[in-house]
């Protein structure tokens, strides 16, 4: 089964000071309180919507992530959030840890274009994997448990270094990735970039958009621990008891785009990992969750989801049946067709079945 299988559309709207960023959104989740929690890629801060009904959500609440966890670049610079994840009280993010090269601009001179299309920057919020306490929809740089008084939940982040974080330092002399990174590949010319985020018990996922190896997607698999506050380190894990776990995926080609917990299986919504328009698709990875490292997986693929043409690319999904009533997820979209917007600043996002 992969042909689409639309079921719903969802309005989402938001303030109109936002209204730049409805066309770059670029994560998103679905919490119990029936919240919805979004992510932009050109932004620093989270969006919050809340249910009204099974097809619109509203009352945006922006949240900075400065106010809860000390960014380490100016605020003004994107974080590039580009997953969402919920676990025992803490919403995570992660940014995209990639490198950017320049867009040549349609009125510059070719001359100057050149000089663009030359230039490769690394932005250190782009590199921020941390959580914050989440409690009733509502964000806390530090809150007691709610079942656990005696525990303290902190927000945190992954411990910063010269190459972005601990995470891009283990990784700088992995015998995959090592080179894209120690090569400054940026992310849209298949090099390093994660794109999503899902999280098992203690356990995260990170899906690579790039780069593709071969033909085969990346996950990374990580556990972290508080190193001092306000920080947090990587614990080693696995069998070789390294930093890091890598799976390889056969997504047909395509790197993941978002990943998103299914009980023990991971759904992966998997896309070009270049700056093109091709096949995104819904794939279900069973018993993602508890796999060996370095082995070869072969997904199931689900769902086709509609692209267009330098426009309409699915960058977000999160589970959906808690509103919906079937299995389902939601998907939202950078660059969506123009009749995906709605007034000032609302856009619609789809619902899938996962039947």
């Amino acid at each position: 089964m992969s042909d689409s299988q639309l079921l719903n559309q969802v309005l989402l709207t938001f303030v109109d000071t936002f209204k730049e960023h409805i066309q770059q959104l670029s994560a998103v989740l679905l919490t119990q309180q029936k919240y919805l929690w979004l992510g932009s890629d050109e932004s620093s801060t989270i969006e919050r919507l809340s249910l009204v009904n099974a097809d619109k959500f509203t009352d945006h609440q922006q949240f900075r992530v400065a106010e809860f966890i000390n960014l380490p670049a100016p605020e003004d610079e994107e974080i590039d959030i580009e997953g969402l994840a919920y676990s025992d009280y803490y919403l995570w993010f992660v940014g995209s840890h990639s490198y950017k090269r320049k867009k040549p601009k349609p009125d510059n001179t070719d001359t100057k274009n050149l000089k663009r299309l030359a230039k490769i920057e690394s932005e250190p919020n782009r590199y921020l994997l941390g959580r914050i306490p989440l409690i009733d929809g509502k964000l806390f740089s530090s809150c007691p448990h709610p079942q656990k008084p005696d525990m303290q939940l902190n927000a945190a982040k992954l411990e910063v270094t010269n190459q972005g974080n601990l995470l891009m330092t283990a990784l700088a002399e992995d015998s995959h990735l090592g080179s894209f990174i120690k090569a400054a590949i940026p992310g849209k010319d298949n090099g390093f970039d994660i794109e999503g985020i899902g999280i098992y018990q203690n356990r995260i996922f990170l899906g690579l958009r790039g780069p593709v190896l071969r033909g085969w997607a990346v996950v990374l698999e990580i556990e972290l621990e508080d190193s001092s506050p306000g920080l947090l380190k990587l614990k080693q894990i696995g069998e070789l008891k390294e930093l890091y776990k890598k799976h390889f995926i056969w997504l047909n080609g395509l790197g993941i785009r978002d990943l998103c917990v299914d009980d023990k299986d991971l759904l992966i919504l998997a896309g070009p990992t270049m700056d093109l328009d091709g096949p995104v698709q819904v794939y279900r990875w069973i018993n993602g969750v508890n796999l060996r490292e370095n082995v070869f997986s072969n997904p199931n693929l689900v769902q086709d989801i509609p692209y267009g043409n330098r426009e309409e690319h699915a960058e977000g999904i999160t589970l959906f049946q808690e509103i919906a009533g079937v299995p389902s997820v939601l998907v939202v979209y950078d660059s969506p067709a123009k009749n995906r917007l709605v007034g000032d600043a609302g856009v619609m996002a789809d619902v899938f079945g996962l039947g």
